[in-house]
């Protein structure tokens, strides 16, 4: 089953004024992925979805003008092969460094699309896993800094969904972010609140919310800082009494070892479309099951990544939460792909589709009338 085409499609649209949420980072203007399409000698075609990179052009270029020629002529179900070829030429010497393990996530996880559409198997069952029930928090690009009346509303209209843990935008500044945490614990004593700086913290913000984080019983503090920092996230862990998360910014199972040697972030969150695909973030699963660690998963934009991610989650021995995208008027999640995922309102979980592969499909007219929007996605 020798790969005879790989072609990446880089994607955006405009947010409305809903979706125009304001996060750590600034003020939602566009949605952006890439989606990656690979195709066999005998006509089987697999999906997989690349992280924009907030250049989305850029990381579609890489992939088709650099990577695709690695991979073409491989075989197709040789997904270790192929991911030790681009490794190789870009990861160890010389390469792109992310952009290059961000294109070959998409591949990778294109591939494992088409093992499963070859044998007729969803991506679960070759993974090792069964169609089990995963835990999910309301997340993505959502529950932003509104009001916290405002902000109580959206959580309650995701509880009547079925959410039982959501993960609240905060680095605006202390005293609003604990504003807002304190109104969601006060409408809703049970809930399990989870918490994203998108790194706009210093050490003395987290110093100031650290005892709010602890008296409203927050899950996590995610991203305080950039991933590179690790002499702050030691300090950090040395005070905050609160379970420091980061992943989505790490690349590949070399990264994470340093992160868990390290022992200051206890909360594991790469990214399938990434960190290295599905084929890396199970090695990295891996990895930190030997340290007792769970992995929680952070997802991108489309259907493809969301899928892929349940999978796995129901495939390994420490899979965490599922982050479940609420993010308003969310078209990658509402056209562009087949419907990825179903929250049980009884209990708040997901499972895994049933279907060959990752079990979604792909309005390739969608990708058509949607080009690439150039410039950045968020402003200030």
């Amino acid at each position: 089953m020798r790969i005879v085409g790989v072609q990446a499609f880089p994607t955006s649209f405009p947010t409305s004024e809903r979706g125009g949420v304001r996060l750590g980072i600034g003020k939602a203007v566009k949605r952006d992925a890439v989606v990656v399409k690979v195709t066999t000698e005998d006509g089987l075609v697999g999906w997989g979805e690349a992280h924009h990179g907030r250049s989305p052009g850029t990381v579609a270029h890489l992939i088709n003008s650099t990577l695709a020629p690695l991979v073409v002529g491989a075989d197709a179900t040789d997904t270790v092969g192929v991911w030790q070829r681009i490794y190789t030429v870009q990861l160890s010497s010389h390469g792109l460094g992310a952009a290059a393990s961000i294109g070959l996530s998409g591949i990778d996880m294109a591939l494992w699309d088409l093992r499963g559409k070859a044998i007729g198997w969803p991506v679960h069952q070759l993974l090792g896993g069964a169609s089990r029930p995963v835990p999910a928090y309301a997340g993505g690009v959502s529950l932003g800094f509104a009001e916290p009346a405002a902000l109580v509303e959206m959580v309650a209209g995701l509880r009547a969904e079925g959410y039982r843990a959501v993960k609240l935008r905060i680095g605006e500044g202390p005293v609003p972010d604990l504003e807002r945490i304190a109104a969601v614990r006060r409408a809703f004593p049970e809930l399990t609140i989870l918490t994203d700086a998108n790194t706009a913290y210093g050490l003395d913000d987290v110093r100031a919310v650290a005892p709010g984080l602890r008296e409203h019983r927050v899950g996590w503090l995610e991203e305080p800082f950039p991933p590179h920092d690790h002499r702050r996230y030691a300090t950090a862990a040395s005070f905050l009494g609160v379970p420091l998360a980061a992943g989505e910014n790490h690349y590949t199972r070399f990264e994470f070892h340093r992160v868990i040697e390290d022992g200051a972030i206890s909360v594991l969150q790469p990214d399938l479309s990434k960190a290295g695909g599905i084929t890396e973030v199970a090695r990295i699963a891996a990895l930190a099951s030997a340290w007792k660690l769970p992995v929680h998963p952070h997802t991108s934009a489309t259907g493809l990544n969301t899928a892929a991610t349940i999978h796995l989650l129901a495939a390994v021995d420490n899979g965490g939460y599922f982050e479940a995208d609420v993010s308003p008027d969310n078209l990658f999640r509402e056209q562009l792909t087949s419907e990825a995922f179903r929250v049980n309102p009884a209990d708040g979980t997901v499972r895994p589709l049933d279907k060959p592969g990752l079990g979604v499909e792909v309005d390739e007219d969608f990708l058509a009338a949607h080009p690439v929007i150039e410039g950045p996605g968020f402003v200030p």
